[in-house]
């Protein structure tokens, strides 16, 4: 049976452009200040986006967490006890651990300081499902300025990344005989 693996959870942010301004748009620190969204994405252990949200390029990363993780519960049910969450060093801080022991989740952050080849563990994933979405164009550059909007594209991207592991890992477990020899979706 296919389904979520929740013991492994990983969060990180993504930046993308914003040319147009808009509610959840702000200055970007890493493109010489022009407008930019970011989207904080949850995963499973397999990169299967469970919760996003969405903030100006200008936020940072620790105040997403709360509103990411928040949303799990929603979406997918009750945790597993004793689920683990994996951040990068921009996360390194006693109060994102505080929230982290108060939410109920085990946790393992990358230290800041030291190089993240050593210490990438398993928050390679999100990175993939941010690579995935950023697939889609109408991510890549952003032109609505409506928040609503904005969210909506980015949960329906991430509908549509779902349903592309789900067939893809479908292909690989099961088999059956008239099934397609192309790679490609009917």
């Amino acid at each position: 049976m296919l389904g979520l693996d929740l013991d492994d959870l990983s969060v990180d942010g993504s930046i993308t452009k914003s040319p147009c301004g808009g509610e959840v748009s702000g200055r970007s620190p890493v493109d010489r200040g022009k407008q930019g969204t970011k989207r904080s994405v949850v995963t499973d252990a397999v990169g299967i986006p469970l919760h996003l949200v969405a903030a100006g390029a200008n936020a940072h990363d620790s105040p997403l967490l709360e509103p990411t993780l928040a949303g799990v519960p929603d979406a997918v049910g009750p945790m597993p006890d004793g689920a683990c969450v994996h951040l990068d060093a921009g996360y390194d801080s006693g109060k994102t651990r505080d929230l982290l022991h108060i939410l109920g989740y085990q946790h393992q952050i990358a230290v800041k300081g030291t190089p993240s080849p050593i210490q990438v563990g398993k928050r390679w994933v999100v990175e993939r499902t941010h690579s995935w979405m950023n697939g889609y164009g109408r991510l890549r550059r952003s032109t609505d300025k409506r928040q609503t909007i904005v969210e909506f594209f980015l949960f329906l991207a991430a509908a549509l990344t779902v349903i592309r592991r789900l067939i893809n890992t479908a292909r690989v477990h099961y088999r059956w005989d008239t099934r397609p020899t192309t790679r490609r979706l009917a």
